[in-house]
């Protein structure tokens, strides 16, 4: 059980849910294919946008490790806190992220939920409008990566809250 204190008042918080299984410790090989495919989708994606989606699908597949890890990593490169609270409702709150952004947004939802089978054609069309191919291909990359990590992290119940940026691999 965690302990938190503040000038007023002492509040124990709930003891953190036990890790069900360290999975890079018993398949070191997909660990570290991980990592390098991280890096090789992370070229050519703009650093801070590269965050905010990794944020955005992490919400959406609810990897609470994740939605540490680049908070703490998109605060420390110079994110704002108002536009990392924001990206739970952007669409909503669109007044906050450039088109392109949305557009990457927008993509990053229809990737990681494909209910219905498919990213529609508009929702790519409008992703399309704002990269290159390359930068289109490093985007779809970026996200399906991202929707990997979350896999590993709620499947083996990761515990966040004890990240540090740049603690990466």
């Amino acid at each position: 059980m965690t302990t938190h204190t503040d000038e007023t008042t002492t509040a124990e918080y709930a003891p953190e849910l036990p890790v069900r299984l360290d999975w890079a410790k018993h398949a070191p090989d997909v660990y570290k294919a991980m990592i390098r495919l991280d890096a090789a989708a992370r070229q050519g994606v703009d650093p801070t946008l590269f965050e905010l989606v990794k944020i955005r699908a992490s919400q959406i597949n609810r990897c609470a490790l994740c939605i540490d890890m680049h908070s703490k990593d998109a605060l420390a490169a110079g994110e704002s806190v108002e536009r990392i609270i924001q990206l739970s409702a952007w669409e909503e709150s669109r007044h906050f992220y450039t088109e392109k952004e949305l557009a990457a947004l927008e993509l990053t939802e229809a990737v990681t939920v494909l209910t219905d089978g498919f990213v529609p054609d508009e929702v790519y069309e409008r992703a399309a409008k704002h990269f290159d191919e390359p930068g289109l291909a490093h985007l779809i990359a970026a996200i399906t990566v991202i929707n990997s990590w979350n896999r590993f992290g709620v499947t083996c119940r990761m515990t966040p809250g004890h990240y540090r940026p740049g603690q990466h691999g």
